[in-house]
């Protein structure tokens, strides 16, 4: 499982040119699941997003975190953050977990941000999408989830 996390300062998803969801100061997770990615996986991630502190104190610092700040989520799903470019000139998605399994534990993801008392808006899982943001600083960082056994 893999999120790329985006400080912003606003960020928003149209579908067919209507704007289907919007935030302002907070965080864009763009969200990818692989193949045998797990629940317990979707829950560590939940609470690292909730307690991460990437947002600005008094000091110019990193030390606050998203609900310290009052920011907003908006999650998208995106499976090519499971694609492979190693070898050839396509991208290969052999990693990727199946759609409907991806869309239930991009569902799962949601849910257990949510439960962190964070507002949390979506992209809609399997739609081309326009995703826009104006990226805060810029601060983004690429998360793998740990393997639990």
């Amino acid at each position: 499982m893999k999120l790329v996390i985006q400080r912003v300062k606003n960020a928003s998803v149209t579908i067919d040119n209507e704007l289907f969801s919007s935030i302002e100061q907070g965080y864009l997770i763009l969200f990818g699941v692989e193949k045998g990615d797990t629940k317990t996986q979707a829950d560590w991630l939940a609470n690292k997003v909730s307690i991460l502190r990437c947002f600005s104190d008094e000091n110019g610092k990193m030390n606050l975190s998203i609900k310290d700040v009052k920011g907003e989520i908006l999650i998208v799903s995106q499976f090519t953050l499971c694609g492979d470019i190693k070898k050839g000139t396509r991208p290969s998605f052999d990693k990727a977990m199946a759609p409907n399994e991806a869309n239930e534990m991009y569902e799962y993801f949601i849910s257990k941000v949510r439960e962190q008392n964070i507002p949390v808006k979506t992209g809609v899982f399997g739609a081309h999408m326009d995703v826009q943001l104006l990226n805060d600083g810029p601060v983004t960082f690429v998360v793998d989830a740990p393997l639990f056994t």
